[in-house]
Formats: C-alpha cells, sequence, structure tokens
C-alpha cells in the first residue's frame, strides 16, 4: 500500500481536486515516462480506491486543458489496452454516473466518427479540430460539460477520501 503522509488538517481542508492530487502523485512520480509493466507493477500495489482515483486522475489529467486534449485523449484510450476500462471502472468505484454517460457518449460520437472517415483511434491528433468544424463543435459542447461534470467527480472522490483516509493518507503526527 502506497500512502501519502498528510497533516490531519490538510486532508479536511484541501479543495477536493487537490486532495485527489495529493493522493496520487507520489504515485505519479514512480510512474511518469516508465515503460507499461512497471506502471502496471506499481499500480498492483495499489489499494482498489487509489486505483480508482490513479485512473481518474490520468484520465481527467491529460484532458482538462483543451477540447483537443479530451478528443485525443478519450481516443488515446480506446487505442490502449486496459485503460479505457480501468478509466470507467475507476469512475464506476465512485459511483459518478453522470460522467459515466459523458465518456459513453463522446466514445459514441467518436466511434461513429472513425467509421464513417474510415479512421482508427490512433489516426486521432489534436490538430484534427484544426480541419473539422463538425469535430471542433461536437467537442467544444462535450468538452465543456467534462469541465462541469468533473466539478463533481472531485467532489465524489473526496467524499470518499475522507470517508476512508486508511486507503490513501497515513495521518502525520499520530
Amino acid at each position: 500500500m502506497n500512502l501519502v503522509a498528510m497533516k490531519q488538517k490538510d486532508l479536511d481542508t484541501l479543495s477536493d481536486e487537490r486532495l485527489g492530487w495529493a493522493c496520487m502523485e507520489p504515485t505519479f512520480q514512480q510512474i511518469r515516462a516508465k515503460s507499461p509493466s512497471i506502471k502496471s507493477e506499481v499500480i498492483s500495489k495499489l489499494t482498489d480506491g487509489q486505483k480508482a482515483l490513479c485512473m481518474f486522475r490520468v484520465m481527467y489529467d491529460h484532458s482538462r486543458n483543451s477540447e483537443g486534449e479530451y478528443y485525443a485523449w478519450i481516443s488515446y484510450m480506446q487505442d490502449l489496452p486496459g485503460y479505457w476500462t480501468g478509466v470507467m471502472g475507476g469512475i464506476r468505484f465512485f459511483g459518478d454516473g453522470p460522467m459515466i454517460l459523458l465518456l459513453q457518449e463522446t466514445k459514441a460520437f467518436l466511434e461513429e466518427r472513425n467509421n464513417r472517415l474510415g479512421v482508427q483511434w490512433v489516426d486521432a491528433a489534436i490538430t484534427d479540430l484544426d480541419r473539422d468544424p463538425e469535430l471542433l463543435r461536437e467537442m467544444s459542447g462535450l468538452f465543456e460539460r467534462f469541465k462541469n461534470i468533473a466539478e463533481d467527480s472531485h467532489r465524489l472522490i473526496g467524499q470518499y477520501i475522507r470517508a476512508h483516509p486508511g486507503e490513501f493518507v497515513e495521518i502525520e503526527g499520530l
């Protein structure tokens, strides 16, 4: 188990988004720019809650800055075995129905587009939005919803962490 040392005051007062980030940052330092086998080994040692948070944060942190990143990352996850199911399982773990529905809707739209254009998931690039006004329009709407729903996702995750601190943190000074 990979617990994060944290003061009780921080557990109580960090914003939900920041708390989730703080609980995962040491894990991300261990797996950033590492091989898939090292990533799998580190992740296999996490609690179920940590795994769920890890998969959510991987998706969220790579998707949150622009509709292009959201589009490219959703496509990228389809091409990597285990990522999509891991992310969806992580979101399901926290009971985040609206985020599940949005990601499923995004995937369905992109699948239909890929089939219509005869392209593969691996072909997706952020610059596709510059060349395809329909894609840009659709992804802009989905991305706006993503940002709004993510606020509730962070709240659900923060509530879970605070209700189950032993899965994530070791309180300093106890």
